[in-house]
C-alpha cells in the first residue's frame, strides 16, 4: 500500500513507517509541523519517502492516516480528495481528551467513513466517539535493546518541555520526588528546569539525540514517571525496553503497561519517594525489576505486533 502519513508524534511515526508499505511523508521547506519530512535523527527505511505538498495531486494514495484535524483539509487541499469519501481515512488519536472528566467529543465524532484508531484502551473510554468506529491499536517500539547497566545512582526521568506542561507532565512533582534520589531530566527545553523549580537535585540533559540519550538513560539506576495526564508516554516504555525498572504516577494507562514485578506504581508521592530510593539502594533489585520491564514491554508493546495490527486496519479500511 502506498499510505499519506505525517511525522507528527516522532517515536510512534519511527515504529509506524517500518511496515511493509510506502509511506509518503509530507516535506515543506521550512520542516514545520504540516511539513517535517523524515526523521533527521532517528534512521528511517528506505520506504518512507519525501513528498512536496504539490505533487501529491498526482500520486497513487491508498490511504491516508490522520494525527490532527487539520490534517483533514490538508488532505483535501494538497491530493484533491476528500479523507473517508474519495480517499479511505484512519484517524489516530494519540492524545487523551481535554478533560479533566467531562465529555470531550472527538474531531471525527460525527462520522461513520473515518475510524477511530486510539492507541490506548483508557483513550477510547474516556473520550466521545460518537458514532466513528473506533478501536485500539496499542503501541508498538522500535526495540533499543537491554542496555541497563545502573551505574549511575540516579533517576532518570524523560520529558519535553517540562515548564510549559508543569501540570500535566507532573513536572510540579518533581522537587519532592528527588528525595528519593538525585533526578536526571532529559528532553527539550528542560534546561532551565532547575531555576524554575527551585531544585538543586535535578540536572537537566537537552535535546540528545535519541540514540544517545537511550545511552544515558539505560545508565540511570531507575526509571521516573510523573505524568499525570498524559496517553502512554513513549518514554515509558523504551525505558522498559531498556531494561529499566519504573517508578511512576498511577495515572490514566500505566498501571496497565507497568506490571507489579517491574517497579512500583502508586498515586502516593512518599511511596514513589521510598520506591525511588530502594532500587537506587539496591542495584540487584533494580536489575531484577528492569529485566521484568522489559519481558513485559516485549510482550505486550513489539513492533511486530504493532505493524501487524496496523496492516491489518488499513487493509479493512480499504475495502
Amino acid at each position: 500500500m502506498r499510505i499519506l502519513v505525517w511525522h507528527r508524534h516522532g517515536s510512534w511515526t519511527t515504529s509506524f513507517v517500518h511496515g511493509p508499505h510506502t509511506y509518503l511523508v509530507p516535506t515543506t521547506a521550512d520542516r514545520g509541523p504540516d511539513g517535517r519530512g523524515r526523521s533527521q535523527t532517528v534512521p528511517w527505511p528506505d520506504s518512507a519517502v519525501e513528498v512536496e505538498p504539490g505533487e501529491l495531486h498526482d500520486q497513487r494514495i491508498d490511504v491516508v492516516v490522520l494525527q490532527r484535524p487539520d490534517e483533514l483539509e490538508l488532505t483535501r487541499l494538497w491530493t484533491g480528495r476528500r479523507p473517508g469519501v474519495d480517499l479511505p481515512a484512519v484517524y489516530v488519536e494519540h492524545d487523551t481528551p481535554r478533560g479533566p472528566a467531562g465529555p470531550d467529543r472527538h474531531p471525527v465524532a460525527d462520522r461513520d467513513d473515518i475510524p477511530i484508531a486510539h492507541v490506548t484502551h483508557f483513550n477510547q473510554m474516556w473520550w466521545d466517539n460518537g458514532r466513528a468506529p473506533n478501536t485500539v491499536i496499542e503501541h508498538g517500539i522500535v526495540d533499543p535493546g537491554h542496555r541497563w547497566t545502573g551505574t549511575v545512582p540516579h533517576a532518570g526521568v524523560v520529558v519535553n518541555e517540562p515548564v510549559r506542561r508543569s501540570h500535566i507532565a507532573g513536572t510540579d512533582l518533581l522537587p519532592r520526588l528527588s528525595g528519593g534520589a538525585p533526578l536526571d531530566v532529559f528532553g527539550m527545553r528542560v534546561r532551565d528546569l532547575p531555576q524554575v523549580l527551585g531544585c538543586d537535585r535535578i540536572t537537566p540533559h537537552e535535546d540528545l539525540p535519541q540514540p544517545k540519550m537511550h545511552a544515558e538513560l539505560a545508565a540511570r539506576r531507575v526509571y521516573l514517571h510523573p505524568y499525570r495526564w498524559t496517553s502512554l508516554g513513549l518514554a515509558l516504555l523504551e525505558a522498559m525496553h531498556l531494561g529499566m525498572p519504573v517508578v511512576a504516577v498511577a495515572a490514566t494507562e500505566v498501571s496497565e503497561a507497568v506490571p507489579p514485578e517491574a517497579g512500583v506504581v502508586s498515586t502516593r508521592i512518599d511511596a514513589l519517594i521510598d520506591a525511588v530510593a530502594a532500587f537506587t539502594a539496591d542495584p540487584d533489585r533494580a536489575r531484577e525489576a528492569g529485566e521484568a520491564a522489559r519481558r513485559a514491554a516485549l510482550s505486550r508493546y513489539s513492533l511486530e505486533r504493532f505493524l501487524t495490527d496496523w496492516t491489518a486496519l488499513l487493509h479493512e479500511v480499504r475495502r
